[in-house]
């Protein structure tokens, strides 16, 4: 079926911070869709680059590229995904978006993929297999559960501790993964009288120790009758200072973080470490999964940033057995499919994930179980933004044809 593109806007909405981000909506005849692009705090330097105003914050400029810009050269061509990403990554010109912005490339593209899938009237994930050449499945729940890190306002050392039940269907995942939540809510006022919540909805707290964290989500998955292991996006690059990591006060060479790491994965049940080095240190990565082999998930995302060609040499030096999918670090869904086909090549797992800046726009739900990622991270199911996703996935296993 041709689809035309009879309209393409973009406007300025607000993410789950309060900070602007972009909207893009696509019309055709008889069908409009729309897409949000969240944003990062926590980003990787060879991440694309979102386009903001003079003042840091704003997104009229954005709004204006594609507008301006984007808009007269897509309205009134055919809606064909891969074209129109091929056409925005000519139009801006640069390796990293920093012509037409990442937020406004991307927006674009997704808002493409929904119409595109609309207008067939199937499904937006089985679109993404179909055009990824993926095989579509579900994905494993990453609920990061306590934030510590740059998103949270105490000073954890890791970024996002996660609970990631082992259950076959996400509504089994998703109620075991709450119960894990509440538990450790539970835990947490009996220890201090109350709970403050980080960027992406999860617990704040003050500890002292490295295990301690470990030890409140060991006996809280316990609680919930087990069923669950742990993960930890480390996002060690704000961690390095002075050549050097620092952690509750003490400073770690990376061969003395690897023994921690390795300490913590003997100790509990940590199977999955996300950046767990500066993201350019990448004989730490090398050496790491060396050492640890294939029973742990190293994953990259700082170190990756979802970029085909980085992927790619990451996979070559051996530096990682998994990856982070995030869009807006590359900006197309072409670029995405390409990381993703060159990670799985390699026989890396993919976990697609959200930003701390998010936006009721549940498309990575989709993306996930389009791209048979192994996991998706969301977010603790506290803020709209994040239980939207949740609720895109219980809705998607329900849908005929998806496979268990």
């Amino acid at each position: 079926m041709s689809i035309t593109i009879t309209r393409c806007e973009a406007r300025a909405i607000r993410d789950s911070r309060g900070k602007p981000t972009v909207e893009v909506s696509l019309a055709c005849a008889g069908h409009t869709v729309s897409a949000a692009v969240p944003s990062g705090k926590s980003t990787g330097s060879k991440e694309a680059l979102e386009k903001r105003d003079k003042d840091g914050i704003g997104v009229a400029d954005a709004v204006v590229a594609v507008n301006d810009v984007i808009a007269p050269k897509i309205i009134g061509k055919k809606a064909d995904s891969l074209a129109i990403d091929r056409l925005l990554i000519d139009l801006d010109g640069t390796d990293n978006k920093s012509v037409l912005g990442a937020n406004a490339v991307l927006g674009v593209s997704i808002a493409t993929a929904k119409l595109i899938a609309a207008a067939d009237g199937i499904f937006l994930w089985k679109y993404i297999a179909d055009t990824a050449k993926t095989t579509p499945s579900l994905p494993k729940l990453y609920m990061n559960v306590i934030n510590g890190g740059a998103h949270a306002d105490f000073r954890l050392p890791f970024q996002e501790y996660i609970v990631v039940p082992n259950d076959e269907t996400i509504s089994k995942a998703y109620a075991r993964a709450r119960a894990i939540m509440d538990n450790v809510g539970k835990e947490l006022k009996k220890k201090d009288g109350a709970v403050t919540m980080g960027d992406e909805g999860g617990y704040s707290l003050r500890l002292d120790t490295l295990d301690e964290p470990f030890d409140i989500l060991t006996d809280s998955i316990a609680q919930a009758g087990g069923g669950a292991f742990i993960a930890i996006d480390a996002a060690a690059t704000e961690l390095h200072r002075g050549g050097a990591y620092e952690l509750l006060g003490s400073r770690y060479s990376a061969m003395s973080l690897s023994l921690a790491y390795k300490e913590l994965i003997e100790k509990f049940n940590l199977r999955s470490i996300e950046d767990p080095f500066e993201e350019t240190d990448t004989k730490a990565f090398e050496a790491f999964y060396a050492d640890v082999g294939d029973a742990v998930l190293v994953v990259g995302d700082d170190l990756t940033v979802t970029n085909p060609g980085i992927v790619a040499e990451m996979a070559e030096r051996r530096a990682a057995n998994a990856v982070i999918i995030k869009p807006n670090q590359i900006g197309t869904l072409l670029e995405v499919y390409d990381a993703v086909s060159i990670a799985k090549n390699a026989g890396w797992q993919i976990i697609v994930s959200h930003r701390s800046g998010e936006t009721m726009d549940p498309f990575i739900a989709d993306l996930a179980v389009g791209l048979g990622a192994f996991g998706i991270k969301a977010g603790a199911p506290t803020q709209p933004e994040r239980v939207v996703k949740y609720e895109r996935l219980l809705a998607i296993e329900n849908e005929h044809g998806i496979i268990h």
